[in-house]
């Protein structure tokens, strides 16, 4: 992974959108359960950024790149759905290389 190209740099960000995304498993239940609201905001904060990075990245390497609408739009599903990101970190940027 090089992370000086747009490629490299979205594989990076689909690796860590798809960390923060889980981490919403850990702090929920503090929460909600526990109403400790700090570590929710910072994970969700967190994920927001680089929810919205990943998004924006996608469509720069589809510039980039010239990939089919398809792809493109199987790279930004998978940013609403837990896990998916790493899928489409193996699947289909690995691909790309």
């Amino acid at each position: 992974m090089n992370i000086r190209t747009i490629l490299g740099q979205l594989q990076l960000l689909a690796i860590l959108e798809g960390i923060s995304y889980i981490s919403f498993g850990l702090t929920m239940p503090l929460k909600y359960m526990m109403d400790i609201k700090g570590p929710n905001y910072v994970v969700g904060m967190a994920h927001g950024v680089l929810f919205i990075a990943y998004c924006m990245w996608v469509v720069l390497l589809h510039n980039d790149k010239k990939l089919p609408v398809k792809t493109t739009g199987l790279l930004l599903i998978a940013s609403l759905i837990p896990f998916m990101t790493f899928w489409a970190e193996k699947k289909i940027l690995k691909g790309l290389n």
